[in-house]
């Protein structure tokens, strides 16, 4: 923290350690060394989920998402106190994602268990129509959506990727979807479009979702100027959002502009991110791997960025 930026990072890192507290999971990332867990420092998963602003970004807009399904929104709405600890949520979601991508492979194992013991408690019905937790066509819209999330956040506020790359990281992130019951998981971004595409004629923004969505955007992270820092996030997190999403989210000129300028502003931030977080769970993984974090900035066999 010595550098000539410390005192912009500095705050950024207070910012996100005050959010995302450190040590809580109870997951050993250090041990037993040279197992790579589910991926490992080859795979797309821990170059694309190594971006802290594209990956809060990214599950941002993948809730955004997820709330206009009405089943997959009911398990939400009807099993958890998401009105009172929003930010509780949020920080096991992003838990589970950091131990799935990162843990070696025991953690994996135990996380997947655990959250499978959960989702098998999950029922009921939504307008007559019952739902579950484990059901896999459920299981699939909420894994595509925040794969779909992660990628575009990790395109937008952390470098391009490739098109054959970005089929890859689908096809290797389906294992965790697929671990915990979900089928037919698309596994290019091909497969990603037409699958969004048959999924549409069942979502809708209805009273359910839009009280959802304004819990969303009333949270208020432990972290200073709160209101300022969610709107940034969930205006890049909207930003995201395929166009289609952003039409059903009655997003309008005014909401456009907002998220636009939320982009800039994250874009720009992104690289103080980086600086002010060089020790994060990513390197941990590497370094259990006895690799350097560096061989996250290049892609698997060694190609670079042009």
């Amino acid at each position: 923290m010595s550098s000539p930026l410390s005192p912009l990072t500095a705050p950024i890192r207070r910012w996100v350690l005050d959010a995302f507290p450190r040590g809580q999971s109870g997951i050993d990332y250090d041990h037993p060394a040279g197992d790579p867990g589910w991926f490992g420092p080859d795979s797309m998963t821990w170059r694309v989920h190594a971006e802290l602003p594209s990956m809060l970004a990214g599950g941002l807009c993948a809730l955004m998402l997820q709330l206009l399904h009405p089943r997959a929104l009911a398990g939400v709405y009807d099993h958890s106190n998401f009105r009172q600890d929003l930010v509780g949520r949020l920080r096991r979601t992003t838990a589970f994602v950091a131990g799935t991508t990162y843990a070696p492979t025991a953690e994996v194992e135990k996380l997947v268990s655990r959250v499978r013991r959960i989702h098998a408690n999950v029922r009921g019905s939504v307008d007559g129509v019952p739902y579950a937790a484990d059901d896999p066509a459920l299981l699939t819209w909420v894994h595509v959506t925040e794969a779909y999330g992660f990628l575009q956040g990790f395109r937008r506020y952390g470098r391009a990727v490739p098109g054959p790359l970005a089929d890859r990281y689908y096809d290797e992130y389906r294992r965790v979807a697929e671990a915990l019951g979900a089928t037919g998981v698309p596994r290019s971004e091909a497969e990603v479009d037409a699958w969004f595409a048959l999924q549409q004629p069942q979502l809708r923004l209805d009273e359910r979702a839009r009280e959802v969505l304004q819990v969303l955007q009333s949270v208020r992270l432990p972290v200073p100027v709160p209101g300022l820092s969610r709107d940034v996030f969930l205006g890049a997190a909207a930003a995201l959002l395929p166009p289609w999403a952003g039409e059903m989210l009655e997003q309008g000129t005014r909401q456009r502009l907002q998220a636009r300028a939320s982009m800039r502003v994250l874009q720009g931030a992104a690289p103080l991110f980086r600086r002010a977080l060089p020790d994060g769970l990513a390197s941990r993984a590497c370094a259990r791997m006895g690799v350097g974090v560096g061989v996250l900035k290049v892609w698997p066999g060694g190609g670079r960025d042009d």
